[in-house]
């Protein structure tokens, strides 16, 4: 039974990621990643 939920759960989370990174998403999370780091070291 634990072995069929963790086999689920993966399935639905690379179902869930492949979906993001098709939809744009991907590019979105990087640009907010690097914005939030130019601000911590005082760039941007």
């Amino acid at each position: 039974m634990k072995k069929l939920i963790r086999i689920s759960l993966l399935i639905i989370s690379i179902t869930f990621i492949a979906y993001g990174i098709s939809s744009g998403e991907m590019k979105q999370v990087f640009r907010k990643a690097i914005l939030i780091c130019l601000e911590c070291i005082g760039i941007g």
